[in-house]
């Protein structure tokens, strides 16, 4: 009998070497423009804003300049804000949520906060619309010191000198069908496990940093989406994506453990979004749009409950 969760790459029950890396980056295609969708946008935004190029990634495929879009007449008295997208490249809402954030509220705080925007740390993901880089490695589980993750490690290059500054920092995800029909069981073969299969959350979500877990800032945000877009319910046994549920449409990781976005910074608030793009109750537009309610929401709770 076959097993139908069989990855086509590799041996089952032998994590990946060199040659099973070259013949899964072999399948990965082109599939939509970074430069085109996503480069050309902030370049729109120099006029309103300070846009730099905090790094440059090469690969054998091409080479990806990696953006941060900035405040104008930044104020080192005033809190930092750090919103990142496209730590996966594949979640577009992620990238593209930023990015109308930026074009649609950003003006709104200027002089109470400092912005740092991110729209795509993982721009050769965007292209091939995947989760991980071309080395087969999770960008979002390489944040840590000596990242081999080329994307990772220029983020936090990118952060240091604000690490200890930030208030706020939310990164935007999604959580799409293709992760249990692709990147689930890709990982379970790269790693030469056994594919479990898992559970697909319809809604929106966060996943708060449980090291520092804000519950009232995480509903803050919740009740900004829910305006937007519907919030996932718990799974029958109380969890979302296997992890208990600790408040409506909240879980928390313990995200510098896990080597996750959501913990370069000392932010007093942070959280990572996760939209669902593949509901019949919502459309892509719904979906950029529950991102920029969220970073917008996450903004408004910290300058109300913070002192500068």
């Amino acid at each position: 009998m076959t097993n139908p969760a069989f990855y086509p790459i590799g041996t089952p029950g032998r994590p990946w070497g060199d040659a099973e890396v070259v013949a899964w980056r072999s399948l990965q295609r082109v599939q939509r423009s970074y430069a085109a969708e996503v480069a050309s946008v902030i370049e729109a935004l120099r006029a309103r804003f300070d846009v730099a190029e905090y790094g440059r990634l090469d690969y054998p495929s091409g080479s990806y300049p990696l953006f941060a879009i900035r405040s104008r007449g930044w104020r080192d008295e005033l809190p930092v804000v750090l919103v990142t997208g496209g730590v996966h490249g594949y979640e577009t809402s992620g990238v593209h949520g930023a990015l109308q954030f930026v074009e649609r509220h950003a003006a709104d705080y200027a002089g109470r906060a400092n912005l740092l925007v991110v729209p795509c740390v993982s721009p050769w993901g965007y292209e091939r619309i995947h989760r991980w880089n071309p080395d087969a490695l999770d960008p979002n589980r390489s944040f840590r010191e000596h990242s081999p993750v080329q994307e990772s490690a220029a983020l936090m290059r990118l952060v240091a000198p604000w690490r200890e500054r930030v208030q706020v920092h939310i990164d935007l995800h999604e959580t799409t069908d293709s992760d249990e029909s692709e990147f689930r069981p890709a990982l379970a073969a790269r790693d030469g496990k056994p594919y479990e299969p898992g559970t697909i959350p319809d809604g929106f979500y966060l996943c708060a940093d449980s090291a520092k877990p804000q519950p009232a800032f995480q509903q803050a945000v919740i009740a900004a989406v829910a305006k937007v877009t519907h919030i996932a319910p718990a799974d029958p046994d109380g969890t979302i994506i296997g992890s208990p549920v600790v408040a409506h449409g909240v879980i928390e990781y313990d995200c510098r453990k896990l080597g996750l976005c959501a913990g370069i910074t000392d932010a007093s608030y942070r959280t990572t979004t996760e939209v669902y793009p593949d509901s019949p109750r919502a459309t892509p537009e719904q979906c950029n749009t529950a991102q920029a309610a969220a970073v917008c929401a996450a903004i408004d709770y910290a300058l109300a409950h913070e002192s500068v």
